[in-house]
């Protein structure tokens, strides 16, 4: 086991230990209400699976991130296998203006309802994302390229972002991916028995 390492989270005073690739609140030092809300509850991020479910994972991550595109498949698994799991993409494009041109597309696409194919086939892309590559798909989904461009500057594209970008300081997250249920996360690739593994650890804390 690694030295425990204490961050300042800058948000209601509180504390972030990690663990390895492990990161938790613990029961000592629970996540405050207000930090969950602002994780968990943007009016803007993408929901996928039950969006009433009982437990939320969040997950930060990059399009150019290579342990985000390999753990893609795992949570489409997850998210099949667990019907009481509500899971939050929070788009965190910290890899250039490559990434954040995909993740601005990605967002405005919710608009026009093709979030998630676009997000799954970004994913998918082995070499480096940029604008080129996003609107290559853009266009093999048939999106409206024209509102998507206007879509993308919108106030709630960008504040998504901006978002992302400020719980990101105020948690010391490592990198991406980051994975965040109940009091505790994961930092990294991920396999399914580890994800279901944090769910379920959530479940016990929060139910």
């Amino acid at each position: 086991m690694s030295k425990r390492q204490l961050l300042h989270l800058g948000l209601a005073s509180a504390g972030l230990m990690t663990l390895g690739s492990r990161a938790g609140f613990g029961h000592d030092n629970p996540m405050p209400p207000e930090l969950r809300e602002a994780i968990e509850r943007q009016a803007f991020a993408p929901v996928l699976g039950n969006a009433k479910g009982d437990i939320t994972l969040t997950e930060f991550f990059d399009y150019n991130c290579p342990h985000c595109r390999t753990t893609m498949p795992v949570m489409k698994k997850l998210i099949a296998a667990d019907r009481k799991l509500r899971v939050v993409f929070r788009e965190w494009p910290i890899f250039g203006e490559g990434s954040a041109f995909a993740s601005q597309a990605s967002l405005a696409a919710l608009n026009q309802g093709k979030y998630w194919p676009l997000h799954e086939a970004l994913m998918k892309i082995k070499s480096k994302v940029g604008e080129a590559e996003v609107m290559a798909v853009v266009r093999r989904l048939d999106l409206d390229e024209a509102r998507l461009k206007r879509d993308m500057e919108s106030e709630a594209v960008l504040g998504h972002i901006d978002h992302s970008m400020q719980l990101g300081d105020h948690l010391g997250l490592a990198g991406t991916p980051t994975f965040i249920a109940g009091h505790e996360g994961l930092f990294g690739g991920q396999d399914l028995a580890a994800l279901s593994s944090l769910v379920a650890t959530a479940r016990e804390d929060l139910l």
